[in-house]
């Protein structure tokens, strides 16, 4: 009954037509594997059969083992052309919208109908891009959390999410609202915003009470938040020391939105399970990356889709945006780009995070490239968005490899990553929770 609900779903959001594979199948699918990369990181081998029930995978075996698995009642998925390997992971997307020049209005001209049925946009064409797991680090009211439920539920096509919520933020730092009249600032919910170590640790709670998976915070200030505060710490030690330690208390990961390299340390020497940005770390930031062990989520690519140059950005989708918005954003230039490169060098553990919202949504495959670019090897960022960012998401247990027990979260592609990494820009297959998606034949 759920394969039918969720094909009337995906037609109502403008699917053109629906795979049969997502009519009601037999228990068990056998894919037939001509390249699989089952674990990033180790070699991937040739003509491998992977058998899935309810979801799972049962097995992986040579294909000439495929007769012992061939039950009468299970359906069979070739893919002995193609390159296998597990679903892509983005740890830092906000569903619920992408921002433009017309983007401020949306806070009080959208109605959180209209946010949900956006972010269900944005999620499939993001579960179409190959990217079977995301973290949303902050959408709009509940819209985020009745998407989550019912992606899980199979009412609705998209990849499994993990929700923080709002941001924990500091009254009148970036995470809270600005740019409006008194009373419409009034009016905005501020239902993360703290002041004083005993309130952030309220906030933590309230978050947790909601529903959160995990909690972000805006340790410094940010690039999109229309004010002049610039990009520096906004937290105080004690803050940040009650965040995690309540976060933590209740079984949460907690994730730092910190540019600055000052905020960046603040939140690694308060404990951070990883940071995203961190566009002005340096060299002794990234020391203290490694003696922690946090992990590093760059968000790459929105500065190659907004552009790298002051001439692009003053050109491109942002061109209208408010003048202390712009001011930050041309500040920042290729700073993204060279201190991904630093992190890589001084071999900081990173999972990949896109920030999508800021990019378009469904071009997430795009940050494996700038990975590459930035000088990382092919595995490395194929790792990188796979099996070190279920670690750092703290979801390995269940996907980020393909191996027994794990979720079937599959992706493949006619090319092969490890040779050409724009191949992940062309995924043909995309199968999660052993329910197939797309299937480009």
């Amino acid at each position: 009954m759920l394969r039918q609900v969720l094909i009337s779903s995906i037609a109502a959001i403008g699917m053109s037509s629906a795979p049969a594979a997502l009519a009601d199948s037999p228990e068990r699918t056998l894919i037939r594997a001509g390249t699989l990369l089952a674990v990033p990181g180790n070699a991937p081998e040739s003509d491998r059969l992977i058998v899935i029930e309810d979801g799972i995978v049962v097995d992986i075996v040579p294909l000439a083992m495929e007769a012992e698995y061939a039950d009468g009642q299970h359906r069979v998925i070739d893919l002995s052309d193609q390159f296998v390997m597990p679903g892509f992971i983005d740890l830092h997307v906000h569903l619920s919208g992408e921002t433009g020049s017309g983007s401020k209005l949306t806070a009080v001209t959208d109605s959180d109908a209209h946010v949900a049925l956006t972010a269900a946009w944005h999620a499939r064409k993001t579960l179409m891009a190959g990217f079977t797991t995301v973290r949303d680090l902050g959408s709009r009211g509940n819209a985020i959390f009745a998407l989550r439920d019912s992606i899980r539920q199979n009412k609705v096509p998209g990849p499994k999410i993990l929700v923080s919520g709002t941001a924990v933020a500091a009254t009148g730092g970036h995470g809270d609202f600005h740019g409006f009249r008194q009373e419409v600032l009034d009016a905005l919910p501020s239902y993360a915003t703290c002041d004083g170590a005993d309130d952030c640790r309220a906030a933590v709670r309230r978050l947790v009470k909601r529903g959160a998976d995990v909690i972000k915070v805006t340790v410094t200030g940010g690039v999109l938040s229309e004010t002049a505060a610039g990009t520096g710490l906004q937290m105080t030690p004690d803050e940040l020391s009650a965040i995690v330690e309540t976060a933590h208390a209740l079984g949460r990961k907690v994730t730092a939105h910190a540019h600055a390299a000052v905020g960046v340390e603040a939140a690694l020497n308060a404990g951070f399970d990883s940071i995203e940005h961190a566009m002005w770390a340096d060299e002794d930031t990234m020391r203290l990356f490694r003696k922690t062990g946090a992990w590093l989520i760059p968000t790459v690519y929105p500065i190659t889709a907004v552009g790298d140059t002051p001439e692009k950005m003053r050109q491109g989708p942002f061109k209208d945006l408010p003048a202390p918005i712009m001011a930050k954003l041309l500040a920042l230039g290729r700073q993204p780009k060279e201190m991904t490169a630093l992190a890589i060098r001084m071999n900081v553990n990173i999972a990949l995070g896109t920030d999508s919202g800021v990019s378009p949504h469904g071009e997430n495959a795009n940050e494996f490239i700038e990975y590459v670019n930035a000088g990382m090897t092919e595995m490395q960022a194929l790792v990188a968005g796979t099996r070190d960012a279920a670690i750092a998401g703290g979801i390995d247990a269940t996907t980020g490899t393909l191996e027994k027990g794990k979720a079937a979260d599959i992706v493949a592609m006619q090319g092969s990553p490890l040779e050409d990494i724009s191949s992940v820009l062309e995924p043909r297959f995309v199968m999660r929770d052993g329910i197939v998606f797309r299937h480009d034949r």
